[in-house]
């Protein structure tokens, strides 16, 4: 599986934790997306896909940007990344 990472998803929100595959081809905002579908289907639509959040790395407080290809990123299978929803930019 060398074109996709395992990372853990922390969301706050939910108080709840997702391991996911991630694509590390792929552009981070198609992958927020993707996530929050997810784990908005997983978990019966508690999650609000109209919302846009941020991911940000739990080891390090770094925020990621949404025109970044993954892999150009640091992070990696293993990397827990923390699911914030967005209060300033709410649709």
């Amino acid at each position: 599986m060398k074109n996709k990472v395992l990372i853990k998803i922390l969301v706050p929100e939910l108080d709840c934790s997702f391991d996911l595959f991630v694509p590390v081809n792929e552009i981070m905002w198609k992958i927020k997306k993707m996530i929050v579908k997810s784990i908005s289907d997983l978990t019966g639509g508690s999650l609000d896909t109209r919302k846009e959040y941020n991911f940000i790395n739990k080891l390090t407080g770094k925020t990621y940007e949404n025109n970044i290809i993954l892999i150009e990123t640091d992070i990696r299978n293993a990397t827990e990344i923390i699911l914030l929803s967005d209060k300033n930019n709410t649709n």
